[in-house]
């Protein structure tokens, strides 16, 4: 299944989240005009690398200090590829406007980098021997997601289903579309941690971080007039 837009429209023009998406946007661009050995350094060092922090060698090797924590959230704006960058950047427009207009643009962007910082730390207290970088967006996306669930239970997604060739055009109630979603991701980690590699290097821990804390804690978010609605 892949959304195509949500049911429910918004009263404001989202400025944090088209400022989310050109930022993001902008730092890929700036990752095309590297050299390979460059990106590489990149990634290593803005990558979330989960034996860095738990592993005492890594942690020996790299003399963790106060900036070595910066990857939780410079790894939220680096991507592997233009389609990882477009899915990311397609989910958190669709589902992104509607939590920022109940937020506030300012709460908003602290909720989206609290649920990347939460994706983060569950991905590495899942995977804590794992040296290769987590990048990408979609930890803090899949709590924008959570958020949207919790918010907005009776919202609608159309979503296109693919059935054999042809294509199917279905609108799902979100506690569905997002359900699914959500058991893919616990699919995936289970996977994961029996040994399979069929994840293709997707870091399903980290999204069900990140949807987990934009469920739980999105409405201590809430601007005080709205804690009632």
């Amino acid at each position: 299944m892949f959304p195509l837009r949500d049911t429910l429209r918004t009263g404001i023009r989202p400025w944090m989240t088209i400022l989310l998406l050109l930022l993001q946007g902008a730092v890929f661009a700036y990752e095309l005009s590297l050299s390979p050995q460059q990106l590489e350094h990149a990634v290593r060092t803005l990558g979330l690398v989960p034996a860095r922090y738990a592993d005492p060698l890594w942690r020996a090797e790299f003399g963790l200090g106060p900036a070595d924590f910066w990857p939780f959230f410079s790894s939220l704006f680096l991507h592997g590829g233009l389609l990882h960058l477009a899915s990311n950047l397609w989910f958190l427009w669709i589902f992104g406007d509607n939590v920022e207009e109940r937020l506030g643009a300012l709460r908003y962007l602290g909720f989206y980098l609290a649920c990347g910082l939460s994706a983060g730390a569950l991905h590495v207290i899942a995977l804590p021997h794992s040296q290769a970088p987590t990048i990408g967006a979609s930890g803090a996306v899949a709590g924008v997601m959570g958020a949207y669930l919790r918010l907005f239970p009776r919202g609608k997604v159309l979503a296109l289903v693919p059935v054999f060739i042809l294509p199917l055009f279905v609108e799902l109630p979100a506690l569905v579309f997002l359900g699914f979603w959500f058991l893919l991701q616990v699919f995936g980690a289970w996977l994961g941690q029996m040994g399979s590699d069929s994840g293709g290097g997707v870091a399903f821990w980290a999204h069900l971080g990140g949807f987990a804390c934009g469920w739980l804690c999105v409405r201590a978010f809430l601007p005080a007039r709205s804690l009632s609605g």
